[in-house]
């Protein structure tokens, strides 16, 4: 099978508008939270999130792209933008019919859905919709837009695996590639949740943090304190292709996608298996698949959304799998960015993917007292970042209905 590189990397997130930005807000540990701007949260239980700073779409796209896409399809279009320049593809020079988007989004036009269904509300009951409503709102529209904003006649759809999704999308970018399938697909994942209808939903399930009075501090993954996530919104997108293609067009490489495994927790709606019996399968699937041992994982960016029961499973699966640790160095940036749902694999796996070209491990802010069962047990690289070379890197992701996608990174060396 053909070996896939990483070529083209694009960020979109609460702590930086392109890769570099956040890159560099991961390293120095900068926390994306504050108040709610996109809505009057007053009456919410909770009323902070993590929202893209000194953003507006319009710097980066066409008002009239603005008026036809969801807020999901623009941030997908504006990461991909960024990852195609740094790629330095010239789309024109290329086989066009073999270069796919495979793009993931947990919710889709939740916010097309949501404003469509106030107005009608607001009338008489006459049905009057925006033309534009279904094409907002499906939750496939971003890559079927990003395929035709390039003219990509490969292999086209959308993954929905909830919180697993982006990673969910990588894998089976990774896996047509070497498949032979496809000789470079653009992947990752967007999300636009931060709305009445997504903070009060998951408000409604227990899943958020409502520590309004230290909004910057709320996501603390492991903490014996945390009492849920933080809701959070962007895109993440990679450019994945064959290493000959890459190579025969002078490419510069990034990393290397060395395995992925997916699994089922079979266990509940919302919550993970106790001892974390999916997260654990679907590691030794990707690590098997990498056909490598756990000893070999240097760096594991954790799911760890800082829900109490979340939190503590994977970290039954992971001491199952990885012993005591000695050697990895997890962290959770999600205590940064927040959780950006459907998007979170695509723009965890560029944290990943930096640490391994960069030989550095951003941090886990905000952790303090670690859970009395694992304390002392792993490096969760708090409070600051750690230099260390290493040369895979492994990112969990899992998603309401047990969805797990777990990817292995490598550092490229030809």
């Amino acid at each position: 099978m053909k070996r896939v590189v990483i070529t083209g990397i694009g960020a979109l997130t609460p702590i930086g508008n392109n890769t570099n930005d956040f890159w560099q807000s991961l390293v120095n540990g900068v926390s994306g939270a504050g108040p709610i701007t996109h809505f009057d949260a007053a009456k919410f239980k909770t009323r902070f999130a993590c929202e893209l700073k000194n953003f507006n779409p319009l710097d980066h796209i066409e008002k009239s792209e603005a008026r036809r896409y969801d807020l999901f399809t623009q941030y997908a279009l504006i990461s991909v933008a960024e990852a195609a320049k740094n790629a330095g593809i010239d789309f024109a020079t290329l086989n066009r019919n073999k270069i796919g988007v495979i793009w993931g989004s947990g919710n889709g036009g939740m916010g097309t859905f949501q404003e469509q269904m106030i107005e009608f509300a607001k009338g008489d009951g006459t049905p009057r919709f925006n033309p534009f409503f279904i094409p907002k709102m499906i939750v496939d529209i971003a890559s079927g837009i990003i395929s035709i904003k390039y003219g990509l006649r490969g292999i086209n759809f959308t993954t929905v695996s909830a919180c697993a999704t982006s990673n969910t999308a990588i894998i089976d970018a990774f896996n047509y590639i070497r498949w032979g399938k496809a000789n470079m697909i653009i992947t990752g994942g967007s999300e636009a949740p931060i709305l009445a209808s997504g903070i009060g939903g998951f408000n409604a399930a227990k899943a958020l943090s409502t520590n309004n009075d230290h909004a910057s501090t709320a996501s603390r993954p492991f903490d014996k304190t945390r009492d849920g996530f933080v809701m959070g919104e962007g895109a993440g997108a990679l450019i994945l292709e064959s290493l000959d293609h890459a190579l025969a067009r002078n490419a510069i490489i990034y990393g290397e996608v060395a395995g992925g495994g997916m699994a089922g927790d079979a266990y509940h709606l919302t919550g993970t298996h106790p001892e974390g019996e999916g997260a654990y399968l679907g590691m030794v699937a990707a690590l098997e698949d990498a056909e490598i041992q756990p000893a070999d994982i240097g760096y594991m960016n954790a799911h760890a959304t800082s829900t109490s029961l979340g939190d503590t499973s994977e970290l039954r699966a992971i001491r199952r799998l990885f012993g005591t640790g000695d050697g990895l160095n997890i962290s959770a940036t999600k205590s940064m960015t927040g959780h950006l749902l459907g998007a979170a694999g695509a723009v965890e796996a560029i944290a990943c993917i930096k640490a391994l070209e960069t030989g550095i491990i951003p941090p886990t802010i905000n952790t303090e007292h670690v859970d009395e069962e694992f304390d002392g047990m792993f490096n969760f690289t708090l409070g600051q970042a750690q230099h260390k070379p290493i040369k895979y890197a492994m990112s969990n992701t899992f998603g309401f209905g047990g969805h797990i996608a777990t990817a292995i990174f490598k550092k490229y060396e030809g």
